[in-house]
């Protein structure tokens, strides 16, 4: 049988396939017939891609330099996907990802038959780009994105635009940026949300970076977005700002994103733990909600939860799944900068640390066992409750602390803005996320509206559309909050967004107390409410 490996070893140098040559073993047979689907996969892709590049040029298009208005690297779902949607809006896209065999299995597969050109080499990609070139990075954040810039640069030249699509942080943008500028060299960060979905056939994009890059990429990104308004035609996608402004934007979009998932997952458990409604009823509400002021993708999206079975066991699948959260980042992102900036965004870390105490799944189970909570209060609330009043309570709760979450949201946007110098577009950015992205909501368009009024809104919870619609709603809010601690049940995202709310609205808090502390132990100091200046007191000596 060794002469079947000789044999197609052959076969594969007169082929050109001289990597990763195959080798004698037991199971020959196996190896050769999975070898020969690779290279099988590997042959059409370079045919497909010669049959391309003659129906282009013979139709008069271009020559197989310079042929494609925009490169994507990475091919995983998301860039991908991405790939797909630029193709479909007519532009011609060059494909590169460093294992090459997914190039192959993409040319021959969903890529099939569109305007898309895969590269084997960095080299070769650069070349079939169209002057000044358009590189976009669809890559894992960090250290993959700085290799692949640095591989990238000494292959490009001034005028050429690099776009990082990836969740990047946004002082990460502000370094390439920098490092690039000298070379002449463009540099966008962009967000990019809406998952596989959303990259396929609208995300909502958020650029920013080197604004002299934007016309040249404006018509591809504006072409692919979403489209909102009344004649469906307003591009989920507009230019952020400079620096890192476009990846700051998608943080805390992303920020918002955890402040919302948890908020729904709250009311999920009022409603489940509380309350005792099962899967069904449990669709019916999250599907009412729907159709008013919660109108959303993520409530949506749980509405039809609660109505997959698991075809494993039966069961709703929900239920099969284990109550321990991942998370990727960018809502710790969003809480670390906000503390950098001395900023209360409180519902969205919240959100992160309810997370991370979800993740503690075998010490939870541990202290279930030793620490109590309130006795026998779940079934005295069941018999006494009136479960439509309390439905609507919770709804009520989930909307005014989706509130909260958004004013934390825009009130970091505003601070970061002034701390790095972005003039940034708030109903602008609202509108962005009003289509293609996860926390795209009807909502969305109140916010837009409220800054249409007030360009220089200090916070959204000063408008008057959400000041009255959280005075009006703040006595059910407040019996939700105080019914789930009597029942023991966790909803730390809407209790913060309820001390926000009762926080920001106090002409007085307790902190003077906090103040005469600091000075009594370190001497920190403190200023007087009957005049300016700083003060300091020998509180030993004065004290009884």
């Amino acid at each position: 049988m060794n002469c079947n490996y000789y044999r197609y070893n052959v076969f594969r140098k007169a082929a050109g396939f001289s990597e990763g040559i195959i080798s004698g073993g037991f199971f020959e047979r196996d190896t050769i017939q999975a070898q020969f689907r690779l290279d099988f996969l590997r042959f059409q892709s370079r045919f497909l891609f010669i049959v391309n590049m003659i129906l282009y040029t013979s139709h008069g298009g271009f020559s197989m330099a310079e042929q494609c208005d925009i490169g994507l690297i990475g091919l995983a779902v998301m860039g991908q996907n991405l790939v797909l949607n630029i193709a479909d809006h007519g532009f011609t896209v060059a494909a590169y990802n460093r294992t090459i065999s997914r190039v192959d299995e993409f040319l021959a597969g969903s890529a099939l038959g569109k305007p898309i050109i895969g590269c084997r080499s960095l080299e070769e990609f650069v070349q079939s780009l169209k002057k000044p070139r358009i590189a976009m990075l669809m890559v894992k954040a960090g250290s993959p994105v700085k290799q692949t810039v640095e591989q990238l640069v000494p292959l490009l030249k001034p005028g050429d635009t690099i776009i990082d699509g990836g969740n990047s942080c946004f002082l990460d943008t502000e370094e390439q940026i920098k490092n690039l500028e000298s070379l002449g060299i463009l540099y966008i960060g962009t967000g990019i949300s809406g998952g596989e979905e959303g990259a396929r056939h609208g995300p909502s994009i958020m650029p920013g970076g080197a604004k002299e890059a934007w016309p040249h990429v404006k018509p591809i990104f504006q072409a692919i977005a979403a489209k909102v308004g009344p004649n469906n035609d307003i591009p989920c996608c507009e230019w952020v700002g400079p620096g890192g402004a476009g990846h700051y934007v998608k943080m805390v979009h992303n920020g918002i994103e955890y402040g919302d998932m948890q908020l729904i997952c709250e009311a999920y458990s009022l409603l489940k733990n509380g309350l005792g409604l099962n899967n069904d009823e449990l669709y019916d509400v999250f599907a009412e909600w729907n159709r008013g002021e919660l109108d959303s993708y993520l409530i949506e999206i749980t509405r039809d939860i609660f109505s997959v079975t698991d075809e494993k066991t039966g069961n709703t699948l929900v239920d099969m799944i284990l109550d321990k959260a991942g998370q990727k980042g960018t809502g710790k992102w969003t809480g670390q900068h906000a503390l950098d900036l001395g900023v209360p965004t409180t519902l969205i870390t919240e959100a992160v640390f309810a997370r991370t105490l979800s993740a503690l799944k075998e010490s939870r189970v541990r202290a279930s066992k030793v620490l109590s909570g309130p006795h026998d209060a779940v079934r005295k609330f069941r018999e006494s409750v009136n479960s439509e009043e309390f439905i609507s309570l919770v709804r009520v709760a989930l909307f005014v602390s989706k509130i909260c979450s958004y004013a934390q949201g825009f009130f970091q946007l505003q601070a970061a803005a002034k701390e790095y110098g972005w003039e940034l577009d708030y109903g602008g950015i609202a509108l962005l996320w009003r289509g293609g992205c996860i926390i795209r909501a009807a909502f969305l368009e109140d916010i837009k509206k409220a800054y249409d009024r007030n360009p220089e809104l200090k916070n959204l919870l000063l408008d008057q559309y959400f000041a009255e619609a959280l005075a009006s709603h703040q006595d059910g809010w407040r019996q939700v909050v105080c019914t789930a601690a009597q029942l023991g049940i966790p909803i730390p995202a809407m209790s913060a967004a309820l001390n926000y709310y009762d926080g920001y609205r106090s002409e007085h808090l307790p902190h003077n107390l906090l103040q005469a502390q600091r000075d009594y132990f370190g001497s920190h100091t403190y200023e007087r409410v009957d005049g300016k200046g700083i003060f300091h007191t020998d509180w030993q000596r004065l004290k009884r």
